[in-house]
C-alpha cells in the first residue's frame, strides 16, 4: 500500500479535525463511557472510529476510507500524547514496608 502523504498544512490540519470534533463527533457520544479512548477523524469527510488503541480506530477508519486524512483527538482531552512533567497523585503507604521492605 503507498504512503498517504498530508494534503494541508499542520495547521489546517489541526483546525479541521478539532473543528469536525467539536461541531459534529462530541456531542454524538457519550464522553464518560468513552472517556480516553482515542478518535480517529477523517479530515476530509468527518467520518470517525473510536477505540481504547489508536492503531485500531485508525486502521478501522482506513479500512473505510483508503485515501482518509486522519486526525486523532483523545475523548476527554484536547491532546492525544502530554509531554513533560505532569502532577500525578502519589499514595504513601504509612501501614508497612512497601515492596523493597522500606
Amino acid at each position: 500500500m503507498p504512503e498517504l502523504q498530508p494534503r494541508y498544512s499542520k495547521e489546517e490540519f489541526a483546525q479541521r479535525g478539532d473543528e469536525i470534533y467539536e461541531r459534529d463527533i462530541r456531542p454524538q457520544i457519550d464522553e464518560t463511557s468513552n472517556a480516553g479512548k482515542f478518535v480517529a477523524i477523517d479530515i476530509e469527510t468527518g467520518a470517525y472510529e473510536i477505540d481504547v488503541d489508536k492503531l485500531t480506530a485508525s486502521d478501522r477508519l482506513l479500512a473505510r476510507y483508503p485515501e482518509a486524512q486522519i486526525w486523532l483527538r483523545r475523548v476527554g482531552s484536547r491532546y492525544v500524547r502530554r509531554f513533560g512533567l505532569h502532577h500525578r497523585s502519589v499514595r504513601l503507604r504509612v501501614d508497612g514496608p512497601d515492596r523493597r521492605g522500606w
